[in-house]
């Protein structure tokens, strides 16, 4: 009876795997296969003689065991050969040489055997299931998907979706002011898939590019069948992004298609990244349009293009200066980024003053990085620098206190005995500036 009930708990397991672990049908009689003749081979030597029928679906398992017909005296491998006294108890017309088959039981082998039996099929399942979860979201890389947080830790996020299979969501891959709790969904892209000795783990991000990408094809109707195209995305996760569309049908305008009336469109997308501000453009493949409209809200006068350099000279008059750069230098950043050129922005200057001097003149005392930092903010002359408080320029050129004394001592030098810089003319420029950038 114990032997009938071990039978019966194991069909039963069969059945669980199957329901539980979504496992197609042919892969789960290959596996059964697989772990009843490895465990018959262990037991009796060898499987080549033995047929295996499985149905997962009714838990019926039959095995047949085949052997030819030897005298009674010349026996030798009962598992390979049956006397022919023997096969005459089956039926009488046997005779020597012929193939016998009759069928075993699961109970035939053994308590033992099949406790091993069902250990085997276990791992090899458990094997299996991590395959498949492995190749399931390979193949959804790049895709956004949901899932609910389980646990909230230091560096990352566990989430499990509809299965219940494990997600991370590392701190790195959030948005700065993202704040999940237990239990609440989030929402992110499959960013890659490991599989560290067969233990595949699922790494998602909320800052890549693409998952604002998908966000636009799943908010924006036009973009999601295909009349829309997104040519560029250039993202400083939470904080601000330019993307770059471009429409196939000269009627339908891709910037307003994308925000929508009143901003209604993207409004969606802009509270799922934590109210990251959106600045969607026209693409065009004019890079001097491109470079101007990547820097919006600035006004340009002039761009001077080195292809070779992959390099953008910026001239704008002082006032729009400020609105180039952009809070922390992020306008012109996300600029470069989406446009591919290193820009620099350069003031426009109507009536140069004869008696100031050019940056690049002084490359033989500072060195060229803190020059390209200078020329970055708009100062493209000595008198630039000196006009502007030592506080801005140490935060805006992003420059060491030391080297900003260092290039205000050499400047200052030369202009030592120069009194035509109007220090207070500048102040004020500069602080009606500030308030710009600020508003």
């Amino acid at each position: 009876m114990g032997k009938k009930k071990d039978t019966i708990s194991l069909i039963d397991t069969f059945s669980e795997f199957n329901e539980l672990k979504n496992i197609d049908k042919a892969t789960m009689i290959s596996v059964l296969e697989e772990s009843f003749r490895s465990v018959i081979a262990k037991t009796v030597g060898t499987d080549e003689n033995y047929d295996i029928i499985i149905n997962p679906d009714k838990g019926d398992l039959e095995i047949w065991r085949n052997r030819v017909v030897v005298e009674d005296d010349e026996l030798q491998n009962p598992n390979m050969e049956i006397s022919l006294s023997e096969a005459h108890k089956i039926d009488d017309d046997f005779e020597v040489g012929e193939e016998v088959t009759d069928e075993l039981h699961l109970e035939d082998f053994g308590r033992r055997t099949i406790l091993n039996l069902r250990q085997t099929l276990a791992s090899k399942i458990l094997e299996l299931e991590k395959d498949n979860l492995y190749n399931k979201y390979k193949e959804k890389v790049g895709e956004i998907v949901s899932g609910e947080v389980y646990q909230v830790w230091k560096k990352e996020l566990l989430l499990l979706d509809d299965e219940h299979n494990e997600l991370i969501l590392p701190k790195t891959e959030q948005i700065p002011s993202d704040f999940f709790r237990k239990g609440e969904h989030v929402r992110a892209i499959v960013a890659r898939v490991e599989n560290k000795n067969n233990n595949p783990k699922i790494i998602l991000s909320r800052t890549s590019p693409i998952f604002l990408e998908r966000l636009f094809e799943m908010e924006i109707p036009e973009i999601n069948d295909g009349l829309i195209t997104i040519k560029g995305i250039a993202r400083i996760p939470g904080e601000r992004a330019k993307v770059a569309v471009e429409a196939y049908d000269d009627r339908i305008d891709p910037v307003g298609a994308c925000v929508g009336m009143k901003g209604f469109r993207i409004h969606g997308i802009v509270r799922e990244l934590r109210n990251e501000n959106i600045d969607v453009i026209n693409y065009t493949n004019n890079t001097n349009l491109l470079i101007q409209r990547a820097l919006s809200p600035a006004r340009i006068n002039s761009i001077s293009v080195k292809e070779e350099e992959r390099r953008a000279e910026v001239f704008l008059y002082p006032e729009e200066v400020s609105l180039a750069i952009g809070k922390g230098g992020a306008n012109i950043k996300l600029a470069s980024m989406l446009t591919g050129y290193n820009i620099e922005v350069f003031r426009e200057i109507d009536d140069f003053d004869e008696e100031d001097i050019y940056l690049d003149e002084f490359r033989d005392e500072i060195d060229g990085w803190v020059i390209d930092q200078l020329k970055r903010i708009g100062c493209s002359t000595a008198k630039n620098v000196l006009a502007m408080p030592r506080e801005k320029l140490i935060k805006e050129a992003d420059l060491e206190e030391v080297t900003v004394d260092e290039v205000l001592e050499i400047l200052r030098y030369e202009f030592e005995d120069d009194a035509d810089i109007d220090a207070g003319q500048d102040q004020k420029f500069q602080q009606e500036l500030d308030q710009e950038q600020e508003n």
